[in-house]
């Protein structure tokens, strides 16, 4: 098992690259399948999502378009439980089917008042994915996302775009907390 040690914490491996590409392989066919004949709007949340997202949207057999939104609800390891908009959303979203690419789904703050932006500005559905979620720790019902890769526990990870306080997101692997 691999180890990272990361502003002084260690952390294990927990899912290895082959596994992270099996996991993306199967939401991508379950996205495919729902969506077949459609042409949906994919919305990659920055920063910790641009990893999953663009090995999501290379996996996906659809017609689709890509575009990108950056908030921020995190600093270090805590959640600040407010949403702050770094990039808004440069596209129009109305009468589109959006499906909303995030990196990990925990109390579902980001998502939650993502849906009701892109629901308020027309989209015909919206639709989440997560390469990661974490259901104990979820607040808001209505964050709970449409596609998960991999179910996981309330601890924090790194690696695969998922960082510590910037740091990490190049790791190919997922790496938890082992203290």
């Amino acid at each position: 098992m691999r180890l990272v040690k990361e502003n002084g914490h260690i952390f294990e491996e927990w899912l290895t690259p082959s596994e992270i590409d099996s996991c993306v392989q199967a939401v991508a066919d379950q996205i495919s399948a729902d969506f077949k004949n459609r042409e949906p709007l994919f919305v990659i949340v920055l920063n910790g999502a641009f990893v999953f997202g663009a090995d999501l949207v290379r996996k996906v057999n659809l017609r689709c378009e890509v575009t990108f939104i950056r908030v921020k609800s995190y600093t270090g390891m805590n959640s600040t439980g407010t949403l702050e908009y770094l990039v808004p959303l440069q596209q129009s979203v109305e009468g589109r089917d959006v499906i909303l690419i995030e990196d990990v789904i925990d109390s579902g703050l980001t998502i939650h008042y993502l849906k009701k932006h892109m629901s308020e500005n027309g989209a015909a559905s919206v639709r989440t994915v997560s390469m990661l979620f974490k259901p104990e720790a979820l607040k808001y019902d209505d964050a709970e996302p449409d596609y998960v890769a991999k179910l996981i526990t309330k601890e924090f990870v790194i690696g695969y775009g998922l960082d510590y306080d910037g740091w990490a997101r190049n790791l190919d692997a997922i790496y938890r907390l082992k203290e």
